[in-house]
């Protein structure tokens, strides 16, 4: 239990600075460069993957030296596609269907692809003790 609970504040701390990669970029995009928010928000996205694959790879999951790091790269990319078409739907129904400020939508799903990142990779990435 003392891991897990560690474990979740590695994913946290991982996360936090994902979401500021995330969120500042897709503000950066739309507010500065005017790129369409769902647009802003995919690129936002997958640039924060990218550095939460080599965090968490590094920090937070044990997923083993013999493990075949392509194989692994590919889950990992995949379970993010999953995400980011959680994040891209859910941010489309908040923004247009709730009408919440895209800004505000944005910190509401992060939450929920977050729980869902955390959920897939300890199941699917991480090694499992004999």
């Amino acid at each position: 239990m003392k891991k897990l609970i560690e474990q979740i504040m590695k994913f946290g701390v991982v996360g936090v600075l994902c979401f500021l990669i995330d969120y500042g970029l897709m503000i950066l995009l739309t507010e500065r460069f005017g790129v369409a928010y769902l647009i802003s928000s995919g690129i936002s996205f997958s640039v924060s993957v990218i550095v939460n694959y080599i965090l968490s790879l590094t920090f937070v999951f044990d997923t083993g030296k013999d493990k075949n790091k392509i194989a692994e790269f590919v889950i990992f990319v995949v379970l993010s596609v999953i995400g980011l078409g959680i994040n891209q739907v859910l941010m489309w129904v908040c923004v247009e269907k709730l009408h919440i400020y895209y800004m505000i939508s944005k910190i509401g799903v992060t939450g929920v692809v977050m729980v869902y990142n955390f959920i897939t990779r300890k199941l699917i990435l991480e090694k499992r003790e004999s």
